[in-house]
């Protein structure tokens, strides 16, 4: 199933996300009489055809379970196979919004790398926008195209190999659905680059000059924004801006009440077993070393003086010991918040900047 689409039902030759954990999504293509081997179990593909997207489906050996989602780039940010650094959601839909990038919005963006970011932008354009990418490793650019055939981004997207800081973004065998006023006619650009500063002054030349046009700069540390930002200024862009975007998860979920009493009575109690546990010890111990013991004599329902039973989990307010589901009725809670302590989201910093077009092109409002 492409990105830019949705359906209910998964058919044969769709790709799937199967959620194993949540540090394990594997994306598969559902194949007549495969087979998906986890820790977890077996899956049959035969029985992943024709369940909803979205489902649990269990295992075929009557153990562990999967879910089966639809592909988005927010899911497939997190389970593709990294053949560099990726764009993550927190900085990816910051970057959208920022640059006002909408339904039928040009958009360049340098360099691919692992297409997680490329994916974002394919389906945010939607069929009425167009997406130009640019990869100068060719190794990386092979897999890339092979991967956007596959998803079907190739019906937005224009995956070209080249090196833009020396050879520009021009292009000129353009395919025609992919042509506007004669070229790219860029409304918004993203460069991941090493030396973004170097690829900024071939931009005016695929640029709209109809419109103000914004650039996103993505850079690992402060001496590449430096330099980014000195080539910004020297080529006519205005309003340059360096964000950092840091999250943090934030979280909501119940907590049992627990009274001070019933902790009390709850260690009284473990101490009144542990004192039981003991004295059956001795019990045991204090037969004479080397003398047989009696076997209990079924008949009379007299059972082995030695042996310790079973009390299960005496005053156990709290379910301890027990799996308890969330919210249960059985016992009292409250709905509490937490956020993480530490900052874990950091992976660039962010240049924007803006080209206004020349002022004969603006419309009077």
């Amino acid at each position: 199933m492409p990105f830019n689409s949705y359906k209910d039902i998964i058919e044969e030759g769709d790709l799937v996300l199967a959620y194993i954990n949540r540090n394990h999504i594997k994306p598969i293509r559902v194949t007549k009489d495969e087979i998906l081997n986890t820790r977890y179990g077996c899956f049959e593909h035969n029985e992943m055809i024709g369940m909803s997207y979205g489902e649990q489906m269990g295992g075929s050996r009557g153990y562990g379970y999967i879910y089966l989602l639809a592909f988005t780039p927010e899911l497939w940010t997190v389970s593709l196979p990294h053949r560099t650094q990726i764009v993550y959601t927190h900085d990816s839909s910051y970057i959208i919004q920022r640059l006002n990038i909408v339904s039928g919005s040009r958009v360049i963006e340098a360099g691919t790398g692992s297409g997680s970011f490329s994916h974002a932008f394919s389906r945010t354009v939607g069929l009425e926008g167009k997406l130009f990418s640019y990869e100068f490793h060719e190794p990386r650019f092979i897999e890339a195209k092979a991967e956007f055939e596959d998803h079907g981004l190739d019906k937005n997207t224009l995956i070209t190999h080249r090196d833009v800081c020396k050879d520009g973004f021009e292009l000129h065998d353009i395919p025609q659905p992919f042509v506007k006023d004669s070229g790219i006619a860029a409304d918004a650009i993203f460069l991941d680059l090493p030396s973004p500063w170097e690829a900024i002054p071939h931009l005016k030349a695929v640029a709209s000059s109809t419109r103000r046009v914004g650039i996103c700069c993505f850079s690992p540390c402060m001496e590449q924004v430096v330099k980014t930002v000195t080539a910004l200024n020297e080529n006519g862009w205005v309003d340059v801006e360096m964000v950092e975007v840091a999250g943090r998860r934030w979280e909501a979920r119940k907590e049992m009440l627990k009274d001070v009493n019933d902790v009390i009575k709850r260690l009284k109690d473990i101490q009144a077993r542990r004192n039981q546990g003991l004295e059956l010890l001795k019990q045991s111990r204090a037969s004479t070393p080397g003398e047989k013991r009696e076997a209990s004599n079924p008949e009379s329902g007299e059972a082995n003086p030695v042996k310790v039973q079973n009390t299960g989990m005496g005053f156990n307010p709290f379910g301890r010991g027990l799996r308890i589901k969330e919210g249960d009725e059985k016992f009292e809670w409250r709905d509490v918040t937490g956020i993480e302590p530490d900052i874990k989201t950091h992976t660039s910093y962010l240049t924007f900047a803006y080209l206004q077009p020349p002022p004969s092109a603006r419309v009077s409002l």
